[in-house]
């Protein structure tokens, strides 16, 4: 009886188990056929196996992600490894100390003009006189050219220069010679900053490298010329003046230029060309301590970073190729009082002295430089490891590697769509992209709401000087969303399908997306094509020389190390690549303008990044147990540091000596007159002009100056010339907030002479104007013609007028010491216009600024400037402004 009860048991069990399994087959047949392709494709990989415990997963990733970046920190931080001993920098050091001791250099000023140009020359000449007995013969000229160009430049203008100085020297065998490297710095600088990096530091390294190359022992094949040019800050008015006027000009072959757009720190080569890979060759073989990038050379040649250098008055005036090397680390107080020489570290001057002389020796001794035409040819993949050394290789042969590395990944993904699964596999991959891209929108649409939320909240820039914080709040959020994306996916859409292959299929969309990255930037001719091809070929080497262990073993601890061993090639560079990314952008978006919410940036950058590093490392969190625990710790870091940032926990800005971070504000006490069409004075008023460089505007500063507060916010007026304000450059829509508090008049010593000289009507019906204009050192002309007039002509650059992104029209007037009166003339075509006849033709406006002298400030902006707080940098200055209507 009871065997009986037991056999019936059994029986009713089986018959249980039988309709489970009957109803768990059915449930599978009614899933889409990409799951079911993806239950029972063989993925070469087990079907089951040992999973990651979720304490061993976070533990691998982030002492991977810590272990590569102390590897960059330590490598950025490494000015030195050896060094030949040849270059002084001590000796350039005191150069530096002594050509900033004057304090800042402005265009036209004593200090640039005078003092400074005198300690060059006597330099020069004492290391010519060290050197007469030698092999080499030193000749010096004063260049003080006059001209004017035109570039498009923060939406485009026009410069003209008169008689700016250039120191340029000539170094060559005492047999002479026929061809020239070029190697430039300029000696000027910003208004109220002393430029030891920008650039006085070049020049102190430029002369020391003249002094090591003149007293050589044996003479060397090509000569050099050295220019120390005294107005780039005026936007690249003398090294025009060079290269366009100077007899020696037409001997450069190629050029070196030595910039700067931070403080110390290492200098980067971040543009080459154009074409002319033998001179990246020439670097990468010479060059004491590389550093080199191409992807810095395609987005600063994209026009990403508002800035330029003396590279392009060379490229685009001279049409000679050259190499541009710049200090990018620091750039918090590059432009400010604090660029000061104790801040460049005397590693910094030895390790640019190194480099420079060393290349500098290569070239002159080389074939290529006697006829660079023949081997100009394409151009140059370059790129920097570890700052120990420099890959090179021409751009042809790159991409017969990426197109090689492209067929290899299709060859690898096309093999598990062999047999009957193969439209099942690629059902699967699509998906898999979708659950990607559905990722990648999502975090980066949380990281803007996140960053508008900041904003609106008046937290913006909090990370200016905690840029920890910005990690700990937007990393986490986006670090968050990419998991819980991946997670929602694999629990509600890939229910019952292995991890394992699961895993297998993520890396394969990784791999799938890269070499796509990597054949769209191949084909537009992108250099920076090289770094998709990097993050192609080492994982899938490294998981092809894994496979046989991942299928014997699974997700074993063991599998996971040499995985992460196999990325750590490639991610070490896009963690180097990032590194170089915020170290230029972060100090950027505090002198970007009032218009772009620098947050919304930032949080793009950082999406970018985690995108970038989740593309491989997706593959191990699906080989982990759970991701519970991650996202918890994820969301308790991202609510934290958002409540201490929504506290204002973090303030932007800094005065601390050792690691200064000032807001940036121009501070202009201008008188504004405004005259009708006969001549009559219309209005006139007088003020204190404020713009801020940053975003957060005045809300800081309000607290300690309470009278700049919205009140005094002032509106552009358009039917004015550039609002009617007197722009120092043509920024007007990068900050469009400015705060103008009534002032005194100003009454400088040398005001500003301005006439018309004559008014003619030419027989097709146009009115050519032309004028004088005396005043100081630096000024700006505004040309605003009214609706149905247009400007034609003008003596200015090529006789063809450009207009910036308004519609509007600004010319940048500089000059030296005992200069003329500058004279122009413009020509103007009336059109059919509703305008008012007492409008004119053409609204005319300059504006006078001085920058140094007994002019440059008045007891109103003193008065003004000695309120702001000590981590505010207001750079002040006195200007006129006078509009006209003809």
């Amino acid at each position: 009886m009871e065997r009986d009860t037991t056999i019936r048991r059994i029986r009713t069990q089986q018959n249980h188990s039988n309709q489970n399994q009957n109803n768990q087959e059915n449930q599978q047949s009614q899933r889409p056929d990409s799951l079911n392709g993806l239950r029972r494709l063989k993925l070469r990989a087990p079907g089951s196996g040992p999973l990651l415990t979720e304490a061993r997963a976070v533990l691998l990733l982030l002492g991977f992600v810590c272990l590569l970046w102390t590897l960059v920190h330590l490598s950025v931080q490494q000015l030195i490894i050896r060094s030949p001993g040849t270059f002084n920098a001590l000796r350039a050091r005191k150069h530096l100390d002594q050509i900033t001791s004057v304090g800042p250099r402005t265009v036209g000023s004593p200090e640039n003009e005078i003092l400074t140009v005198n300690y060059l020359l006597e330099q020069i000449e004492q290391i010519r006189s060290e050197s007469r007995s030698g092999p080499h013969s030193i000749t010096v000229d004063v260049q003080k050219p006059t001209g004017s160009f035109s570039i498009d430049f923060l939406g485009g203008f026009t410069s003209y220069y008169d008689r700016v100085t250039n120191i340029a020297v000539k170094l060559e065998p005492k047999s002479s010679a026929q061809h020239f490297m070029l190697a430039n710095c300029h000696f000027d600088s910003v208004a109220n900053s002393p430029g030891a990096s920008d650039d006085a530091v070049s020049c102190s390294v430029m002369l020391e490298v003249l002094h090591s190359l003149a007293n050589l022992s044996t003479p060397i094949k090509h000569g050099v010329i050295f220019l120390f040019n005294g107005a780039e800050e005026n936007i690249l008015q003398a090294s025009h003046g060079f290269i366009t006027q100077h007899p020696w000009a037409q001997q450069v072959r190629a050029f070196i230029n030595l910039e700067a757009a931070g403080v110390g720190g290492k200098e980067v080569v971040f543009q080459t060309g154009p074409e002319n890979p033998w001179l990246v060759q020439a670097y990468v073989r010479a060059a004491v301590h590389p550093f080199a990038s191409v992807v810095g050379q395609e987005v600063f040649q994209s026009g990403i970073i508002p800035s330029d250098t003396d590279f392009r008055i060379y490229r685009d005036f001279g049409n000679i190729p050259g190499i541009d090397l710049a200090f990018i680390e620091n750039g918090f107080i590059y432009h400010t009082k604090y660029d000061t020489p104790e801040r460049i570290h005397t590693d910094s001057i030895q390790r640019a002295g190194d480099n420079i002389l060393s290349v500098l020796q290569h070239l002159v001794m080389s074939d290529e430089l006697a006829d660079s035409s023949v081997y100009r040819h394409g151009n140059m993949v370059f790129f920097d490891v570890l700052g120990l050394m420099v890959v090179a290789y021409p751009a042809r042969v790159a991409a017969i590697i990426n197109y090689l590395t492209a067929a290899a990944t299709l060859v690898y993904l096309s093999r598990k769509c062999s047999g009957g699964a193969g439209v099942r596999y690629l059902r699967d991959v699509a998906c898999a992209v979708c659950v990607c891209v559905l990722s990648w929108f999502v975090t980066l649409l949380t990281l803007l709401i996140v960053a508008l939320l900041l904003t609106l909240l008046g937290r913006s820039m909090f990370w200016y000087t905690h840029f920890y914080a910005a990690v700990c709040l937007y990393g986490s959020a986006a670090a968050a969303k990419i998991i819980l994306i991946h997670t929602l996916a694999k629990n509600l859409y890939y229910t019952g399908v292995s991890a394992v292959d699961l895993a297998e299929l993520f890396f394969d969309v990784g791999l799938l997306l890269w070499c796509c990255a990597l054949v769209f930037l191949t084909l537009n001719g992108l250099c920076s094509a090289y770094v998709p091809m990097m993050m192609v070929v080492f994982p899938l080497l490294s998981k092809v020389l894994l496979r046989t262990h991942f299928r014997a073993k699974g997700a074993s601890l063991q599998y996971s190390v040499f995985y992460l061993m196999g990325l750590s090639v490639p991610y070490v560079h896009i963690m180097f690549l990032i590194w170089v990314v915020f170290e230029i952008f972060t100090p950027i978006l505090g002198r970007s303008g009032t218009e772009i919410p620098p947050d919304v940036v930032l949080a793009a950058l950082i999406t970018l990044a985690a995108v970038i590093l989740s593309s491989y490392l997706m593959h191990l969190l699906y080989l982990s147990c759970s991701t519970k625990r991650m996202l918890a710790a994820l969301g308790s870091v991202f609510a934290v540091m958002f409540v201490l940032v929504g506290c204002g926990l973090f303030f932007p800005y800094s005065a601390d000596p050792s690691s200064p971070r000032p807001k940036r504000v121009f501070v202009q006490h201008t008188t504004r007159v405004f005259h009708a069409l006969d001549g009559s004075v219309e209005r006139s008023d007088s003020g204190l002009w404020i713009n801020s460089l940053d975003y957060t505007g005045m809300q800081h500063i309000s607290a300690h100056v309470p009278q700049l507060n919205d009140s005094i916010r002032t509106r552009c007026q358009h039917t004015l010339p550039y609002c009617g304000f007197p722009w120092f450059l043509p920024v007007k829509f990068l900050v469009k907030k400015s705060w103008y508090l009534p002032a005194p008049a100003v009454s400088p010593e040398a005001p500003l002479e301005f006439r018309l000289l004559s008014r003619q009507q030419s027989e097709w019906g146009t009115l050519r104007l032309s004028f004088e204009a005396k005043g100081p050192t630096h000024m700006s002309l505004y040309l605003l013609p009214v609706s149905g007039a247009s400007l034609i002509g003008w003596s200015f650059g090529d006789g063809t007028p450009r207009f910036d992104l308004s519609g509007e029209y600004f010319i940048f007037y500089s000059h030296g010491t005992d200069a003329p009166a500058w004279r122009f003339s413009l020509e103007v075509q009336p059109g059919v216009s509703d305008a008012s006849p007492d409008e004119g033709l053409l609204s005319l406006a300059i504006s006078a600024h001085y920058f140094s002298g007994p002019d440059k400030h008045s007891p109103p902006l003193h008065t003004l400037i000695s309120t702001f707080p000590d981590w505010a940098f207001p750079s002040a200055w006195s200007s006129t402004y006078h509009m006209y209507r003809y």
